[in-house]
């Protein structure tokens, strides 16, 4: 049964990733923390490569900024063509949550 919720979660993960990006630039921890507090237990090893995926694929981009604490950090930003598939999946989402509802009734 874990790999079954772990096949379920990462086959949404990109689109709830790109939809925190989507709220404003954010550095990884913070894309991390949100991720958690909506029980999408990521670790880092696994959202940096979605995250370099995601920019390799033109969804993303980032910028760096200096830190108070340490070197600086990369941002992430959702690019134009980023919310562009967001918006495809979001309804691919909403399709399929109404059929897989239908099924079990």
């Amino acid at each position: 049964m874990v790999s079954v919720k772990a096949q379920m979660r990462k086959g949404i993960l990109e689109m709830c990733i790109l939809s925190i990006i989507e709220r404003g630039e954010i550095y990884t921890s913070d894309i991390l923390i949100k991720l958690k507090a909506a029980e999408l237990i990521v670790v880092e090893g696994t959202l940096y490569p979605l995250l370099t995926r995601l920019k390799n694929g033109g969804m993303l981009d980032y910028t760096w900024k200096e830190s108070t604490s340490g070197p600086p950090r990369k941002y992430f930003i959702i690019t134009e063509e980023g919310s562009a598939f967001l918006k495809e999946l979001k309804t691919s989402w909403k399709q399929l949550n109404k059929s897989v509802n239908k099924s079990m009734k």
